[in-house]
C-alpha cells in the first residue's frame, strides 16, 4: 500500500517536554548532562571511545546462546550473536519491560528505531559491525502496567492469578482467558488475523513464563531484521556489576552523586527519577522488594528477609542474580554487559538518563549516545480522506481541537462573530469618557473604569454567543473535526501511547514492520507521520 511520510520538529507537536526539545536542539543548559550529541557526530565519537570500555563478550555470547536454545532463531540473529565475540562489533540498544502483547505502539517503534540505526551504521562503517538489541526489563514488578493493553477501544487486563514479584518470571498459563476475550474482537477475519492469533497463542500458551513468551513474540516479529532479545535476569550478567551492587549496599554512593546532579538539573527542568539511599531490589522466587538499611541491618520491604553486613556480602557473592537494580542503576548494568554505542529511549527515559552521567563516570562505565526514539503517528486511509476534505495540513492536525474549530469557522464564515474591532473602538470611546468624567470630578474615575470593565465582559459574552451561532451553522463540519481529532489522538494523547500493534498487523501483516523500517530516520530527531496514500 502506498504511503506518504512527513517529518515534524518535536517542538511543533505540543506533546514533548521542554527538556526533550532543548536536548535535541543542543541547548547549552543541558550540555553538562551528557557525553555525546544525539547525532551522527556523537555516534562517531562514541564508537571511538567505546573501545576503551571492554565488556565480557564471551559471557554475553554464551548467555545469549543459552537463551535462544529453545527457539528457532533466524540466521541473521545467530550471525549477530556470533559477531558479538569480535572487538569491532558494537550494539545499538533499546530497553522496555515485557508488556503483555507488547503493550503500546512505542514498544514497536523503539525496536524499529534500533534496527534502522544499526542498518545505517553498518553502511556508514563497513569495517565495523552494529547489532540491534532489545534489552528486556524482565525484572520489573509493575503488573498493573505490564499486564494491560488496549484493542478496539477495550482495555484488557491480566491479573496473573495473584502472582507477585518480577513480571518476567510470572507463569503464563492464566493468560488464556484474556486471549479468548481478545480473539472474539480481533478482526476482520483474514490471513493476517489468523496469523496474529497463532503467533499470540504460541507465544503465551506455548511458553512457561512472560520472559520466554516475550522473547518468542519479539523474535518472531523482528528476528528477520537480526534483532537480538536479551534477558538480563542472569547470574552471569550480574557478576559484571558486583562491585557496583556492593558499593550501593554499603556506601549509598549513587544516592549522593545523582541527587547532586538532579539539584543542578532542576534549576531549569523537572527531574524524571529520584534515587534512593539503596537502589536495589531483592529478587527471589515470587519476591521483588526494595532493600533498606536500618541501623546495622539490611531489610527487604514486605518480607522477613534481613542480613547483617557479612551475611549480605556473602549472599551477593553467591547469588548476584537476586539483586535487581532500579532505574538509577539499570543503565549501569546494561552498559556493563553490552558493547553499546547508543541507547534509544522515550522522553521519560532521556530525561532520567540525563541525571546519570556523573554516576557512570564514577564507576568508569561507558555512557552512550542517548537518542530520543522516533515517535510515529499513523493516519489510516479513512482518516487521511477526512483530513483532506477538511482542508487540514499534517502540521495543523496537532493543534488543539478548539483552535482548529475557531480557524475553520474563520476560514469558512469570515470574522463576523469576532468583536475585536468593535471592542477597540468602544475602548477608545470609554477612555475618552473616563478622561472627561475625571476632569469633572476625580472621584468618578473608579466608576468610569467599572463601566468599562462591565462593557468588556458583556462584549466577551456576546462574542461567545455569536461563535456558538456560527458553530450551529457549521455543526456537521465541526463534528467531523472532532471525530478526526479523537480518532487520531485518542484521549487527546499520542496514538503510540494508547494503541496496540494488533490493528496495524491485521491491516498490513508483517509488511507493517517493513513500512516502519523504511520510513524511520533514526538520526533526524523529528516526529514521523505516516499516512495511507491509497
Amino acid at each position: 500500500m502506498p504511503i506518504n511520510t512527513t517529518y515534524l520538529p518535536y517542538s511543533d507537536t505540543g506533546y514533548f517536554s521542554q527538556l526533550a526539545t532543548d536536548y535535541l536542539s543542543g541547548h547549552p543548559e543541558l550540555s553538562g548532562f551528557y557525553t555525546f550529541s544525539p547525532d551522527a557526530k556523537g555516534i562517531a565519537a562514541a564508537i571511538e571511545q567505546r573501545k576503551q570500555y571492554p565488556v565480557d563478550r564471551q559471557t554475553l555470547v554464551t548467555v545469549l546462546q543459552k537463551q535462544y536454545a529453545g527457539l528457532q532463531p533466524h540466521d541473521r540473529v545467530l550471525e549477530n550473536i556470533a559477531l558479538l565475540q569480535k572487538e569491532n562489533t558494537f550494539t545499538v540498544c533499546t530497553a522496555h519491560q515485557p508488556n503483555l502483547l507488547t503493550g503500546y505502539l512505542y514498544f514497536i517503534y523503539k525496536i524499529v528505531h534500533a534496527i534502522k540505526l544499526a542498518e545505517e551504521l553498518n553502511t556508514a562503517y563497513p569495517d565495523k559491525k552494529f547489532v540491534p538489541v532489545y534489552y528486556m526489563g524482565s525484572e520489573d514488578n509493575d503488573l498493573e502496567e505490564l499486564g494491560t493493553f488496549r484493542y478496539g477501544g477495550k482495555k484488557f487486563v491480566w491479573e496473573a492469578q495473584g502472582q507477585t514479584g518480577a513480571v518476567g518470571r510470572m507463569l503464563t498459563k492464566s493468560i488464556k482467558p484474556v486471549l479468548d476475550e481478545l480473539f472474539k474482537l480481533l478482526g476482520p477475519p483474514g490471513k493476517n488475523t489468523d496469523e496474529l492469533k497463532e503467533l499470540l497463542t504460541k507465544a503465551y500458551l506455548g511458553h512457561a513464563n512472560i520472559s520466554e513468551a516475550t522473547q518468542y513474540l519479539v523474535n518472531e516479529l523482528f528476528g528477520r531484521f537480526g534483532l537480538i532479545v536479551l534477558n538480563p535476569d542472569e547470574a552471569a550478567f550480574k557478576q559484571a556489576i558486583i562491585p557496583v551492587l556492593k558499593d550501593d549496599l554499603l556506601h549509598q554512593t549513587a544516592y549522593s552523586i545523582v541527587s547532586a546532579e538532579i539539584e543542578k538539573l532542576e534549576v531549569h527542568y523537572n527531574a524524571q527519577a529520584h534515587p534512593r539511599p539503596i537502589n536495589l531490589f531483592y529478587l527471589k522466587d515470587n519476591l521483588r522488594e526494595r532493600i533498606e538499611k536500618r541501623g546495622d541491618t539490611w531489610h527487604t520491604l514486605n518480607s522477613d528477609t534481613k542480613w547483617q553486613e557479612s551475611e549480605l556480602m556473602a549472599e551477593l557473592e553467591a547469588h548476584p542474580e537476586r539483586f535487581s537494580p532500579n532505574v538509577i542503576l539499570r543503565g549501569i548494568f546494561q552498559e556493563s554487559i553490552l558493547p553499546d554505542v547508543a541507547f534509544i529511549g522515550g522522553g521519560a527515559e532521556v530525561a532520567y538518563w540525563l541525571e546519570l552521567k556523573a554516576i557512570f563516570e564514577h564507576y568508569h562505565v561507558f555512557y552512550p549516545v542517548i537518542l530520543l526514539r522516533q515517535s510515529v503517528l499513523w493516519i489510516n486511509d479513512a482518516q487521511a480522506k477526512l483530513r483532506k476534505q477538511l482542508g487540514l495540513s499534517i502540521p495543523e492536525i496537532f493543534k488543539p481541537e478548539l483552535v482548529l474549530i475557531r480557524n475553520f469557522i474563520s476560514n469558512n464564515t469570515g470574522d463576523e462573530w469576532q468583536t475585536t474591532e468593535e471592542s477597540a473602538t468602544i475602548e477608545k470611546i470609554m477612555a475618552a469618557l473616563k478622561l472627561k468624567a475625571t476632569a469633572l470630578d476625580v472621584t468618578l474615575k473608579g466608576s468610569a473604569e467599572a463601566v468599562l470593565t462591565k462593557i468588556k465582559y458583556q462584549l466577551q459574552v456576546l462574542e461567545k454567543k455569536m461563535l456558538r451561532a456560527e458553530k450551529r451553522k457549521l455543526q456537521t463540519e465541526l463534528a467531523r473535526i472532532t471525530r478526526l481529532k479523537h480518532s487520531i489522538f485518542p484521549g487527546n494523547g499520542l496514538q503510540e501511547r494508547i494503541e496496540n500493534f494488533a490493528d496495524w498487523y491485521i491491516a498490513y501483516g508483517p509488511g507493517y514492520l517493513d513500512i516502519l523500517n523504511n520510513a524511520m530516520q533514526p538520526l533526524q530527531n523529528e516526529f514521523l507521520v505516516i499516512e495511507d496514500a491509497s
